[in-house]
């Protein structure tokens, strides 16, 4: 099976370009061959378009959550508010958002998802610092236009299927809450480089095999890219990989995923979908 993993950015450029990891899945074995970086949203077009099949793991936000949807009034469907939402335009988007925020009392002005609670991720309001706010804006109306399969939130066509994904989730269970990467070049460090190779050798080594059931094989390169984004691109095909292992059972979507708001792809927010066997060997490693 061919397995994409893709870094997402909400104003991609050359300096920061989207970034994609081509994979293929032979039996329990992900092996990444070849990495893309996109100075533009043409090009994430065009690999959306692509003829199957294949699945891709997308880092940014699919979906809102329910509170928020329903408070400001949107479309109470999925494909509803992001067609919404796309129609407002990126400044529209953003003066929505901020209007929202205005009057609503200290800690409710920015509402998580079941799965961002679950996964320790932030609201997909968020429109300052890591923006992705934008990241759904620019995305998710995308997704509804190539005519992906998305489990829970969309039908389309079969042989592409699209998962969100989340490095964060990942990553943590690899080095902690270590941090790995940075933008900056002024804050980037040898300490972070040393972290991003530790990471990358518990992902050759096999650490992922009791959790994601994968093997995986791929250069020792990407922990030179101090920006992170390659790494990262091979942490959102990995759990790509791992929901295609799980087609029969929602792709890992956990029982109570809301259809609303989306899920992200990750055996530690979905031990309710697993076998009794499974679920307790996980639980034990």
């Amino acid at each position: 099976m061919n397995v994409i993993g893709i870094d997402f950015t909400s104003s991609p450029s050359r300096r920061k370009p989207l970034t994609c990891m081509h994979c293929t899945l032979d039996g329990n074995v992900l092996r990444a061959h070849s990495l893309e970086e996109w100075p533009d949203f043409r090009l994430f077009d065009d690999a959306l378009r692509k003829p199957g099949p294949w699945i891709a793991g997308i880092d940014f936000p699919f979906g809102q959550s329910r509170s928020f949807i329903r408070n400001i009034g949107w479309p109470d469907d999925w494909a509803g508010y992001v067609a919404h939402a796309g129609s407002l335009g990126r400044q529209g988007f953003r003066d929505a958002l901020d209007a929202y925020r205005l009057h609503r009392p200290f800690g409710d002005k920015e509402h998580r998802r079941k799965t961002d609670i679950a996964a320790s991720s932030i609201s997909p309001q968020k429109l300052y610092g890591v923006p992705v706010g934008l990241m759904f804006f620019e995305g998710a109306p995308r997704l509804v236009k190539s005519g992906v399969v998305i489990p829970l939130l969309q039908s389309g066509d079969p042989k592409r299927i699209v998962v969100e994904a989340y490095p964060g989730v990942l990553a943590r269970q690899l080095v902690g809450r270590a941090g790995y990467k940075n933008d900056t070049a002024r804050k980037q460090t040898e300490m972070q480089h040393q972290t991003r190779r530790s990471m990358l050798d518990h992902i050759l080594n096999g650490k992922l095999e009791a959790r994601y059931g994968l093997l995986v094989e791929a250069s020792r390169n990407l922990a030179d890219d101090p920006s992170g984004d390659q790494l990262d691109a091979l942490l959102c095909a990995i759990q790509a990989a791992w929901a295609w292992t799980m087609g029969a059972h929602s792709y890992g979507a956990p029982r109570d995923a809301d259809s609303m708001e989306g899920w992200i792809a990750d055996p530690t927010l979905s031990y309710d979908v697993l076998p009794n066997d499974k679920v307790a060997s996980l639980v034990g490693s």
